[in-house]
């Protein structure tokens, strides 16, 4: 089954006509204070300021000065206007910029790059976990981490901070669902497997094509329904003392950084 797997070719349809959303381009952080530290961050690329029209007083002088100085266009809005962009009707407080992600792109455009080792996030909708993960297959070096827009945590101020800031240089790439993100890469002749805690082979042990895409599902209801019928294999990290699982995000770490592991040693 692997080593079928490791002859197949990478295919990639013509992606000339793929429509790229903002939310593809850019992290949107909201609130006072993650909107002021975006705007201080010389190494940032703040695209645009959005304030609430009603939005007065020091607060939001801080932000027009801080704006000014760094020569970003704000845009007033209705404060309804805000939270819908914002998506965090409590937590908004009349502000929100998108920052530039310069490694974020549509995931049909990333397989233009033929990456090798890949995540895809499926179900994971804590972002301390979302954030950690980012943070940690950044670290290691993976080529992309697939996070839907849809079933997975945002990309928030919430995960930005989780991620130490490293969410918005992450090489992050976007679908609309993980079923649709499994069905590219099946596609594309990406084989995909998927961790679990019972699954005889380990990822120390099995033999693994050096292309290949990884999923993580929430730790609630597993790997989806949608993803499953696209998994070539599944793949336990052994446990001792026994402890039954890991962490989504420990369990990230673990597997990112053995994938590059085997990646630098062939």
């Amino acid at each position: 089954m692997i080593d079928s797997a490791r002859t197949s070719p990478i295919r990639v349809e013509d992606t000339t006509s793929v429509e790229i959303s903002p939310k593809d381009r850019f992290v949107t952080v909201y609130g006072r204070k993650p909107v002021l530290e975006a705007l201080d961050d010389p190494r940032l690329e703040v695209d645009k300021v959005l304030l609430a029209e009603g939005a007065r007083g020091p607060a939001a002088k801080e932000i027009l000065d801080a704006a000014r100085r760094r020569g970003v266009a704000v845009q007033r809005a209705t404060a309804q206007r805000v939270k819908v962009l914002a998506g965090n009707g409590r937590h908004d407080q009349g502000v929100l910029a998108d920052v530039v992600a310069p490694r974020m792109k549509p995931l049909a455009l990333g397989l233009e790059d033929h990456p090798r080792g890949l995540l895809l996030l499926d179900g994971i909708t804590t972002p301390a976990n979302v954030g950690m993960i980012l943070r940690t297959a950044t670290a290691a070096g993976l080529d992309g981490i697939v996070v839907p827009r849809r079933g997975v945590a945002s990309i928030d101020p919430l995960v930005v901070k989780a991620s130490a800031g490293v969410a918005f240089r992450a090489p992050v790439l976007r679908c609309a669902t993980a079923g649709e993100a499994a069905g590219l890469l099946a596609e594309a002749g990406y084989p995909i497997y998927a961790l679990d805690a019972g699954a005889r082979e380990s990822i120390y042990t099995a033999d693994l094509p050096e292309r290949a895409a990884y999923v993580l599902g929430s730790e609630t209801a597993g790997i989806s329904d949608d993803v499953r019928p696209h998994v070539t294999g599944w793949l336990s990290i052994p446990m001792a003392a026994g402890v039954e699982s890991l962490n989504v995000a420990s369990a990230a770490a673990v597997l990112c950084f053995e994938v590059v592991r085997r990646r630098v040693s062939r």
